[in-house]
């Protein structure tokens, strides 16, 4: 695994999805602020459970790899990890946002961002599934054509990617790539 791919899997295990393995052991302060004991607003408790819905969507496997980078973050020297979390905190936020689908689409993400950053609600069960459903060859094949797919022609592409049968991707992914 390359570095900044190490280092992102650490951040995204942290940082995006609010999400705690093997956590390194933390002195709490003597008197807790009053701030920190207040209820959370209802945009806070939203926000809350949507990390905490994206991280029990993500596959096992996936969460899995999370945790171990976690783990792997957590052994390193503290200013080594101030440094990480740093660095994925100085990311752009839609950036940042992506790494809540998982190492694998998160890594994927900018790529995907023309077809899949901006999906109309109902779309994105269909459209996470049928991502997460890919093969790494097939997925490679995807960022292809939502990189080379005008910003006017991105709905009807993602549309006709969603409308494939798992069994048809393949030929439409070959098709579409080749253009």
């Amino acid at each position: 695994m390359s570095k900044p791919t190490f280092l992102l899997l650490c951040a995204c295990a942290l940082a995006p999805l609010g999400v705690t393995a093997a956590p390194a052991p933390v002195a709490l302060p003597q008197a807790v602020p009053a701030a920190a004991t207040a209820t959370p607003d209802p945009a806070q408790l939203r926000a809350l459970h949507s990390r905490q819905a994206q991280w029990q969507a993500l596959p096992e496997a996936e969460r899995a790899r999370v945790r171990e980078a976690a783990r792997r973050l957590a052994a390193l020297p503290p200013d080594q990890q101030q440094t990480i979390r740093a660095t994925f905190a100085a990311q752009d936020t839609r950036f940042r946002e992506g790494w809540r689908l998982g190492p694998t689409l998160g890594a994927q993400f900018p790529k995907l961002e023309g077809l899949f950053g901006y999906l109309p609600i109902e779309q994105r069960d269909a459209a996470l599934a049928a991502l997460r459903q890919l093969s790494p060859e097939q997925l490679a094949q995807l960022t292809l054509i939502a990189q080379r797919t005008p910003p006017q022609e991105r709905d009807k592409v993602r549309a006709d990617f969603l409308a494939l049968p798992a069994g048809g991707r393949d030929r439409w992914l070959h098709e579409n790539v080749v253009r």
